[in-house]
């Protein structure tokens, strides 16, 4: 039985998001690494988080053209023709399909061949949200917010994002967009946690002024809010820790492991366990408009259905925040 969950306007687009999407980065891979093209989940794998999604009601898949080197793509729009099923579609942009350092940006010619790419792998005529995965320092704006519109118009994409962005890339963007009568970026894609708040300073309250949606991955700071590492204990073969480690290093702290232990014991003493309180934390935010959750098996999407359940104030936010350094 497919289940219905409370969905959020995505910013300005008329889409309708459900407050939980299916992160597919590691379909095939981990994320746009080439060094793992192949390995991550399966096929059947990823069909099964796939299903499951599907049937806890989630109403959006986020993928890369890049994810797996094209597995990822391959495999939704595969799953998408078996299970004759429909869910709105969210593919990126910047990085290389095929592992080659040299192909990568956003030029203008680039953008719409890789486009081109996307919808052949995902088997589609469109797809409903398209972002950027990076900044490009060596295109200019102009030409890959150029792209972008040409495919808004052309009927391909129903609305366009941004990720990876600070304020300044937004304010120029939004800037040309008017000016140009381009499409606009309508909602960004950043990293955001309890273990990265970088958000907070500037993109949110930006997202908030110009009525962008916000749609955070990484919501577990990569498995350690979930409690797997611990202070002085190996981590596990498999884990992020030991396959990608470079953006977590700097979270092997005292004062971080200090800061788990207390959201453990705050967790249960509300009855759920961390990464259930930690997803909570991140949906109780006004300005998030949906978490993009990345399970790696079927039963990691139950701590983001448990956490809609978790009513948090702007107090309870606050102190959950102030655990962590």
């Amino acid at each position: 039985m497919t289940h219905v969950l409370e969905t959020r306007p995505l910013g300005r687009t008329g889409l309708e998001l459900t407050r939980i999407g299916l992160g597919c980065g590691s379909f095939g891979g981990i994320g746009s690494a080439p060094q793992f093209f192949g390995q991550g989940e399966s096929q059947d794998e990823a069909f099964a988080l796939l299903d499951t999604a599907f049937e806890l009601g989630v109403n959006f898949v986020d993928t890369a053209d890049a994810y797996g080197g094209g597995r990822s793509e391959s495999w939704i729009g595969a799953w998408l023709r078996a299970q004759r099923r429909h869910m709105l579609l969210s593919t990126k942009v910047f990085h290389s399909v095929h592992g080659d350092p040299a192909d990568h940006g956003l030029a203008h010619g680039r953008i719409l061949r890789q486009f081109d790419g996307s919808l052949e792998r995902l088997g589609v005529g469109r797809v409903d949200m398209y972002l950027v995965h990076a900044p490009d320092p060596e295109a200019p704006l102009e030409e890959t917010l150029s792209a972008l519109d040409e495919l808004v118009r052309a009927g391909k994409v129903g609305a366009i994002g941004a990720c990876n962005v600070d304020r300044a890339w937004l304010e120029q963007a939004l800037a040309i967009s008017e000016r140009e009568g381009f499409a606009r970026v309508e909602w960004v894609q950043n990293s955001y946690s309890l273990l990265d708040r970088a958000a907070d300073s500037e993109i949110l309250p930006y997202c908030a002024e110009h009525g962008l949606g916000f749609t955070p991955y990484s919501p577990l700071a990569g498995g350690w809010l979930t409690g797997k590492y611990r202070h002085g204990e190996p981590a596990a073969a498999g884990s992020r820790m030991t396959m990608r480690p470079e953006p977590y290093v700097h979270l092997d702290d005292d004062a971080v492991y200090r800061g788990l232990d207390r959201l453990d014991e705050a967790a249960a003493e509300r009855g759920v366990d961390m990464p259930t309180l930690a997803f909570a934390w991140l949906l109780s935010h006004p300005q998030v408009t949906a978490v993009i959750a990345g399970p790696r098996r079927p039963e990691q999407l139950e701590p983001a259905r448990r956490a809609l359940e978790v009513e948090l104030s702007p107090a309870e936010r606050d102190d959950l925040a102030s655990l962590f350094p």
